[in-house]
C-alpha cells in the first residue's frame, strides 16, 4: 500500500474552480474522481503498473456514479480503457484488462445501484471485517464544513497547511474579520496547540479552559473580544480580571461575556 499526497494539486487545480461543478456542498465528486486517477496513471510507469481499478459502482451515488459521470472521469482524466471497475465491470465497456486477457470478465461482478447487500457479502466471502460502514462521505459533503471553506475563502487564500484549522474546533468569525478557533474537547485542544500556521497565533490561559487559535493580524477589538469569549469557555470559579497569552504578548481582560454571547460569532 502506497499514499499519495495530492491535497496541495487537489486544492489548486480542483477544489475551487471543477469543471464538472459542485453536489449539494461543496464537494467536485467528478473532478475529484479524475484528479484522482489523472495521478494514478501518470504513477503507472515508475510503479510498473498495467492498469487502474477503482471501487466505484454504477448507481451508487446519484451524482457522481451513474453512468454519464463514469463517463465524464474517464475523459477528464484521460485513462481510457486503462480503469477497470469490476463491481460493475459487467454492466460496463470492457476494458484494456479485459479485453487483452489479464482479468476473466467473467469472474467480475455486475453491481449496479445503491443496495450494499453484495458488497458486503464479498467481503464475508474475503474475511474482510474491519472496513468503513457504507454510505459515509467526505468532509466536502458536510454543510456546515463547506460552509466554514466558503467563510474561509472569502477572506483569505486556502493552502494545505489551512485544512487542521478548519476541522477542529468552534469556528468564529469576530466583527473585525479576525478568524477565532476554540478547542471544544481535550482531543481539540491538544491538536489546535500542535497546530503551526503563519496565519495564526495561540491564546492560552492558565485557567482550565480550551486552548485556541487567533488570526494573527486581529485589531485590539478583536483581541479583546477574543480573550473574553474565550473565558466564557472556561471552567467557572474564577474572578476577577484574567490574563491571557496571545501569541507572547499578556492581555488582560474580565470575563464579562457568556457562551450564549458566542453564538452571534459562529460560522
Amino acid at each position: 500500500f502506497r499514499s499519495v499526497d495530492i491535497r496541495d494539486e487537489y486544492i489548486k487545480e480542483v477544489l475551487f474552480s471543477p469543471k464538472y461543478g459542485y453536489g449539494k456542498n461543496f464537494n467536485p465528486c467528478i473532478d475529484c474522481h479524475a484528479k484522482m486517477f489523472e495521478v494514478a496513471k501518470r504513477l503507472m510507469d515508475e510503479w510498473g503498473a498495467s492498469f487502474l481499478i477503482s471501487g466505484e459502482v454504477l448507481g451508487q451515488r446519484p451524482m457522481s456514479q451513474n453512468r454519464e459521470s463514469l463517463e465524464k472521469v474517464l475523459n477528464l482524466s484521460n485513462c481510457g480503457g486503462l480503469l477497470l471497475r469490476p463491481m460493475s465491470a459487467k454492466s460496463l465497456e470492457p476494458t484494456l484488462p479485459e479485453t487483452e486477457g489479464w482479468v476473466d470478465r467473467e469472474k467480475l461482478e455486475n453491481i449496479v445501484g445503491r443496495n450494499r447487500d453484495r458488497q458486503i457479502e464479498l467481503a464475508e466471502q474475503f474475511g474482510l471485517k474491519d472496513y468503513e460502514a457504507p454510505g459515509g462521505g467526505c468532509l466536502l459533503t458536510d454543510e456546515k464544513f463547506s460552509n466554514k471553506i466558503r467563510d474561509f475563502i472569502a477572506h483569505d487564500t486556502f493552502t494545505v497547511e489551512d485544512i487542521p484549522t478548519l476541522k477542529y474546533g468552534r469556528q468564529l468569525r469576530l466583527p473585525g474579520g479576525a478568524k477565532f478557533i476554540i478547542g471544544r474537547n481535550a482531543e481539540d485542544n491538544a491538536i489546535l496547540e500542535t497546530i503551526e500556521n503563519r496565519k495564526y497565533i495561540h491564546v492560552r490561559t492558565e485557567l482550565v479552559g480550551p486552548h485556541a487559535l487567533l488570526s494573527v493580524n486581529a485589531d485590539e477589538n478583536d483581541r479583546l473580544l477574543a480573550g473574553k469569549l474565550l473565558l466564557a469557555y472556561c471552567k467557572a470559579g474564577f474572578e476577577g480580571e484574567q490574563t491571557l497569552d496571545f501569541g507572547g504578548v499578556s492581555l488582560s481582560t474580565l470575563s464579562d461575556l457568556s457562551r450564549n454571547d458566542a453564538q452571534q460569532y459562529f460560522i
